[in-house]
């Protein structure tokens, strides 16, 4: 009779399905996942790492004085852009909008303008660009986990959606299959195998359970509109314009009008701004957006800041841009469904998160990828074990799956790390920077991906684990060496920033280093297979 294994769904009813389920859900898709969530994590600190990545800066200095700050903003714009269909003023007002700065769109050079479009980060005191290399910064790491780089954005969101999916259910499966849950989270046997990365997966897994629930469950519904646009279709119609149409229903505020083409004064916007200090508090004003400026039906839209918010948006004022007459006063939602979805936004993204909660969300999401790492790597000890046993030739695809386990785990972080590295090691004004950052990224993990295709399991993860130790720690000394900004000098000046940054991929670069100690320390044959020699020939549990 053959002999049905525990992962046959047939047996042991329902809980052994969702075992079934649970394992292939997270497998099919887990190195995306891994991608997903590694470089999700990353984004939480991406204006820290926008910051480090252009060391030209100065400190942010976001508490200015709002109306001084405003008219240095509009005074520049309107030499940069003048008679543009629309100025924007962004005001300095925390960590994710630390300097000010303007855009303009709708401009015409034979008015003057410099361009028909653009942007510009501003000193707020004397209205000169705030000059940096050109990078991707954290902003880029933190777009790859939605839109995968290299792809359009139609691609990338049926690709992440499904993978969003697959982590849902591998998550809701996860927690049927454990009747112990509770006892598991406080379960952890080293030195046991396959035990051992069960037990860590169980671990990093519940650890951080709601957290991982909530920032899946969030990501589906960020992307809703994408992922359904039936329901778009049904309401407006098929075509660009229909979509249009409808985002100008939910996010365009009211009174919005076309130019009148009739000249007049902008109003002055001291006393506009007062107004909405009085309504919201000081250094609350996040934007200033004017909309046909020195036009007669000009309007003037105040966005308040979402710092302390849970949600995605806070309240809008409408002025008329001639009188300052307040038009409309328009809350962060309009509707019950509306402010659901932009409360699971604003929890996704973070940005209301003061430090402390902003580093438990970054834990948070280092517990979920190693969970999805765990549980990669779980899946491949568990059939080197029963091929051991079996004594038959290793599957082709559990060689591919220890392959794709090295050179995404380990390979993709290294990748990251050279991407820092190339930021500092590029050219300044070398063309196309940012995107030789990006490529260097992806080529050093396709690099490591070969690197692990061609040496054997345990060596390739102690090789590129002491890659990684090196490429890691020895960012801060590469800091030293090509800017004036290394970690003494930030921890004398208090700049938490550099410093912090200098200090976690110091802190990685030892925990890798740590690791490839261990690795390399065991006895060959016990660091490759999962279980320990003696389980091997009876004499073991």
């Amino acid at each position: 009779m053959q002999k049905i294994t525990r992962e046959d769904p047939s047996e042991g009813g329902f809980r052994q399905a969702m075992a079934w389920l649970h394992t292939w859900s997270g497998l099919i898709l887990g190195w995306l996942l891994f991608f997903i969530f590694l470089t999700g994590t990353a984004g939480y600190f991406d204006t820290e790492i926008d910051r480090w990545m252009q060391p030209e800066l100065p400190r942010a200095q976001p508490r200015a004085d709002t109306a001084a700050t405003a008219a240095v903003l509009l005074q520049r714009l309107r030499s940069e852009a003048p008679a543009a269909e629309r100025w924007l003023l962004l005001l300095p007002v925390d960590r994710n909008q630390p300097y000010p700065g303007i855009a303009w769109r709708g401009a015409a050079a034979a008015t003057g303008a410099s361009a028909a479009s653009g942007s510009a980060r501003v000193d707020g005191s004397s209205g000169k660009t705030l000059a940096a290399r050109d990078t991707g910064g954290g902003q880029a790491l933190y777009r790859m986990h939605w839109r995968l780089h290299y792809l359009s954005r139609a691609q990338a969101d049926v690709i992440v959606g499904v993978a969003t999916l697959f982590m849902l259910v591998a998550l809701i499966t996860g927690v049927i299959i454990h009747k112990k849950i509770f006892k598991d989270f406080f379960t952890f046997r080293p030195g046991k195998g396959q035990r051992s990365w069960l037990d860590a997966h169980n671990v990093l897994g519940v650890a951080a359970l709601p957290f991982h629930l909530m920032i899946t469950y969030s990501g589906l519904v960020f992307m809703a509109f994408s992922y359904m646009p039936l329901i778009l279709t049904a309401h407006y119609g098929a075509g660009g314009s229909a979509q249009q149409q409808f985002r100008a229903e939910v996010s365009d505020p009211p009174g919005l009008v076309e130019a009148a083409g009739e000249p007049a004064a902008l109003v002055a916007l001291g006393g506009l701004i007062a107004k909405a200090e009085d309504r919201w508090g000081q250094g609350r004003i996040r934007s200033i957006d004017i909309r046909h400026p020195q036009h007669s039906n000009a309007r003037v839209i105040f966005h308040e800041n979402i710092e302390k918010a849970a949600g995605n948006a806070g309240e809008r004022l409408v002025f008329d841009g001639v009188d300052g007459t307040l038009l409309h006063t328009l809350a962060p939602a309009t509707s019950a469904a509306q402010g659901f979805r932009g409360l699971l936004i604003g929890l996704h993204e973070g940005l209301f998160a003061p430090p402390l909660l902003r580093w438990l969300y970054f834990c948070s999401g280092l517990l979920g990828t190693g969970m999805i790492a765990t549980g990669l790597v779980l899946w491949t000890a568990k059939r080197r074990r029963q091929a051991v046993r079996a004594a038959a030739a290793t599957p082709a695809g559990l060689l591919l799956v220890e392959k794709l386990n090295v050179g995404t785990v380990v390979g993709l972080p290294l990748g990251i790390a050279a991407y820092f590295w190339a930021n500092r090691l590029l050219a300044v004004d070398i063309a196309g920077r940012a995107d030789w950052e990006i490529h260097i990224m992806f080529l050093t993990w396709l690099a490591m991906l070969i690197h692990a295709a061609v040496r054997p399991a345990q060596r390739a993860w102690g090789e590129q684990l002491l890659l990684a130790a090196f490429a890691f720690g020895a960012l801060p000394l590469l800091n030293a060496i090509t800017t004036e900004r290394h970690l003494g000098h930030s921890l004398a000046a208090g700049d938490w920033v550099f410093a912090g940054f200098d200090l976690s991929v110091l802190a990685i670069g030892l925990v890798s280093g740590w690791a490839a100690r261990r690795l390399w320390k065991r006895p060959r044959q016990a660091a490759y297979l999962p279980v320990a020699p003696a389980a091997l020939d009876g004499t073991g549990s």
